[in-house]
């Protein structure tokens, strides 16, 4: 088991200097020939924005706490929880794909499959980015510069990602010998969805369903987000790092699968 971590990773070493060029292309790739091209990126999280805050806020008359009655503070915490969200969402939606969308990858080729989850990576990183900056802009267009608690956010988002990575990988392989996974993922995604934190605190809750709630594994991480950005307050230092050790548990698992189930994909494609 030890050698195939080892030939893995240096197989990813050796080729790291295709990831960027490939992600690139993949962004690319997405908006080719359409009118805005780039420009949906910076669109889609404004408009999901706009709709969310505006059936959640103005239809349902949400409030983010007993004391908020901004509709504005509300649409602001809503967006970490789903930039947070999104990096998850995006990244195990595509993955059972990832494979069977580049069949020539694994059959004409000798190239290293195991980097495409992180050249998706790159991709879902690039979005997350750009709805970042769109938060920021929002962020001090209406409430001023934000606290320097905002150095923290890249911190959050590294076991994030490993999480998603190590699931990324395991899909991507179950994805060349299930073809209804995708089907199964889109369902479960959008369940996460509404049992996760996004559009209301978890203090709303039950205890009960509090404890339930935590063990989404997304919750920590949204409500850590809010945190440091809305509120200034530090990291909780012991369970992001007993989080993070967690999710690189969860990338060595996802890694090894793959590692373990690719030499069985050429013949199933």
């Amino acid at each position: 088991m030890k050698n195939i971590y080892i030939t893995a990773l240096r197989s990813i070493y050796t080729n790291r200097r295709i990831i960027p060029p490939l992600t690139k292309r993949e962004i690319y790739g997405r908006y080719q020939g359409s009118i805005l091209g780039l420009l949906w990126s910076f669109l889609n999280p404004i408009i999901m924005l706009i709709v969310y805050t505006f059936v959640f806020s103005v239809i349902f008359k949400a409030k983010w706490g007993a004391t908020s009655e901004s509709r504005v503070e509300f649409a602001i915490i809503l967006f970490i929880g789903l930039i947070i969200y999104n990096v998850f969402a995006e990244m195990i939606s595509r993955s059972p794909s990832l494979i069977t969308s580049n069949v020539n990858f694994v059959k004409k080729v000798v190239f290293p499959i195991q980097v495409l989850p992180i050249i998706a990576l790159g991709t879902t990183i690039f979005h997350m980015v750009i709805s970042f900056t769109v938060w920021l802009i929002a962020y001090i267009l209406f409430f001023g510069i934000p606290n320097y608690t905002i150095i923290y956010f890249p911190i959050i988002i590294i076991p994030l990602c490993l999480f998603s990575l190590g699931f990324s990988w395991f899909l991507a392989s179950l994805g060349v010998y299930l073809r209804d996974l995708s089907q199964i993922v889109g369902l479960f995604t959008t369940i996460l969805m509404f049992l996760s934190p996004i559009f209301y605190p978890i203090t709303a809750l039950p205890p009960t369903f509090q404890k339930i709630l935590h063990l989404n594994p997304l919750t920590f991480l949204i409500e850590e987000a809010r945190s440091i950005l809305m509120w200034g307050n530090t990291p909780d230092w012991p369970t992001l790092l007993y989080v993070t050790l967690a999710s690189v548990i969860v990338a060595c698992l996802g890694l090894g699968w793959f590692e373990k189930t690719k030499s069985g994909f050429a013949d199933v494609l």
